[in-house]
């Protein structure tokens, strides 16, 4: 049987235009290290490295957590550039911490991700967690809508947090089996209880919760509660 011959070669002058180009998309479009800034590379070896899953568990009412990261240093810097900057290829390095917590979890549940508010869908275009665990292969399923809609919770300390969150959510749905919450960061787990209460309203039974990360002070709290 006889080959096809071989496709022929870019010419040199092809060659030069793509990289040309190239060259000039780098220019208009800068592309830096999420985790420290180091130029032309979108997540520097070093900075990945650091996203190697350092799984975490918690208690939260009641509720175990889970949790592939600590939200400080680069692993603080990638989320934030995922959720505020629209670096969306950054969810495929955070899918393993992702995927470790959920695998430190129950198994054969129901993963039902915090919804995202309207302005956060409209601004971004995506769902963080949702996105992060399409990467890392974990299916999920919405079962909730807000009722309300909370304001911002960054500079709100843990009593605003869960005040300003309480009541907020609703099932949408009643699934079978056990579901497990999954959310990208837990700060103080306002959101995470107000998600839980929403789901045993209605029977459900949580068999936890997982998230990308956990804030420096939660994940000390969780380690000394162990």
């Amino acid at each position: 049987m006889s080959m096809p011959p071989p496709a022929p070669a870019p010419a040199p002058a092809l060659l030069r235009t793509r990289r040309a180009l190239a060259e000039a998309l780098a220019f208009v479009l800068p592309v830096s290290c999420a985790g420290c800034g180091l130029p032309d590379v979108s997540l520097c070896d070093v900075c990945r490295s650091s996203l190697a899953p350092t799984p975490l568990r918690g208690d939260l009412d009641g509720v175990p957590v889970h949790s592939g990261l600590v939200f400080d240093d680069v692993a603080a810097r990638v989320i934030r550039a995922l959720k505020e900057d629209g670096r969306t290829g950054l969810a495929r390095d955070l899918a393993p911490a992702f995927a470790a917590a959920a695998a430190a979890s129950v198994p054969d549940v129901t993963l039902a991700p915090i919804p995202t508010s309207r302005a956060s869908f409209r601004r971004r275009g995506y769902r963080v967690v949702e996105l992060v665990a399409r990467r890392a292969g974990l299916p999920t399923a919405r079962l909730f809508r807000y009722v309300r809609q909370p304001r911002d919770q960054r500079g709100l300390d843990a009593t605003d947090r869960r005040r300003n969150v309480e009541g907020s959510l609703a099932v949408t749905r009643v699934p079978t089996g056990r579901v497990v919450v999954v959310d990208d960061v837990m700060t103080t787990g306002a959101t995470l209880s107000e998600a839980v209460r929403a789901l045993r309203a209605v029977g459900v039974d949580v068999a936890g919760a997982v998230t990308i990360a956990a804030t420096p002070r939660r994940a000390d709290k969780d380690r000394r509660q162990r």
